[in-house]
């Protein structure tokens, strides 16, 4: 007689609670460490560290495992809470509500869906056939790359919960407006036209009925996926901020990316489009040029330019929108980023 026997579940699996508790005690007791271990290290080679090389080194022995770990304790969370908020349940909830709050709800949903730039086309393609308003769409595919997790990580890792949460507010703002203003303006003309034309669906998703095991197996999952990725460019960013800030002269930015230069904010906006990077990459670079005196309106909008606009994801809508659409978009979220650099110029 045979006898079949489940498969044995992983100890996260079996005792969710215990590993939860104990992964955050380890979590906090090794971030404590960070800061000692970067300035021990330092101290141990052969490096003034009071001279620019030693400035730099610190910067860079101390910045990287602290993102790496705070990234990997925010992503772990997120897979977690990300299992609610499947794309399929997010079409589902925003289907059939009309603009406005609804641009609310899109962008904030924005925040907590899984959504990378390579799957705009199915996500938006998705949309359209639930019948979701297209200014409500663009709130969500605004506000999703350029409010995830993985910036507002490495925000408040380097600059502290105010600015992380400023700049959580201000894209959410940029979001919900431009989704509202493409939604008045009534483009649904200049989707292409075999998305127009394809068939309406049910935008109806079955409960998955996951336990705390399965979801804690998801956040491990969401940080190979997502550390996994963007391991590189946060050393790269983090090396590049580095040099940045062991080696350009103090307030040398503040010349051309000073409150002072009124251009620079259009500047930063016009160099931001064409970058092929993400938060990962540009947020340590941001972090070295604040600290020379760059003003901060002008590097909000750099950054917010970078993550919301980038040609690459231009080129992948391309397959889904037509030029005049695209160009639309462009214009509506680039002049509210020039706002915010404007006003926060203006302001702090």
């Amino acid at each position: 007689m045979t006898t079949l026997s489940a498969p044995l579940k992983s100890w996260p699996s079996r005792q969710p609670i215990v590993f939860l508790i104990l992964a955050a005690v380890a979590w906090l007791a090794l971030y404590q460490t960070l800061n000692p271990a970067a300035e021990a290290l330092v101290a141990a080679l052969p490096v003034d560290r009071a001279s620019h090389l030693g400035g730099a080194l610190q910067f860079f022995l101390y910045d990287t495992p602290k993102v790496l770990l705070l990234l990997t304790g925010v992503v772990f969370v997120m897979g977690m809470i990300n299992s609610y908020f499947t794309p399929e349940r997010t079409r589902a909830l925003l289907a059939g509500r009309s603009e406005g709050a609804a641009n609310v709800m899109a962008a904030s949903l924005g925040i907590v869906t899984p959504f990378c730039s390579c799957s705009a086309v199915p996500l938006f393609i998705g949309f359209v056939q639930a019948g979701v308003p297209l200014g409500v769409t663009f709130s969500f595919l605004i506000s999703a790359p350029m409010v995830n997790e993985v910036a507002l990580t490495l925000l408040f890792g380097m600059f502290g919960w105010k600015i992380a949460l400023l700049y959580l507010g201000l894209g959410l703002g940029v979001a919900i407006v431009a989704g509202w203003v493409i939604g008045r303006l009534k483009m649904e003309a200049y989707l292409e036209d075999w998305v127009r034309d394809m068939p309406k669906m049910s935008a109806e998703f079955e409960a998955t009925g996951m336990t705390l095991g399965d979801r804690i197996e998801g956040g491990f999952s969401a940080v190979r996926e997502i550390v996994g990725k963007v391991w590189p460019y946060i050393l790269g960013g983090i090396a590049l901020g580095a040099l940045i800030h062991g080696y350009v002269p103090q307030d040398f930015l503040a010349s051309f990316m000073g409150r002072d230069a009124w251009w620079s904010v259009p500047l930063a906006v016009v160099i931001g489009v064409p970058m092929y990077t993400n938060a990962a990459g540009v947020i340590p670079i941001v972090q070295a040029l604040l600290a020379k005196g760059a003003a901060l309106g002008t590097v909000l909008a750099f950054m917010m330019s970078v993550i919301a606009l980038s040609l690459p994801e231009m080129i992948i809508l391309r397959k889904v929108l037509k030029v005049r659409l695209i160009a639309t978009f462009v214009a509506v979220v680039a002049s509210g980023i020039l706002l915010v650099g404007f006003v926060f110029n203006a302001v702090l």
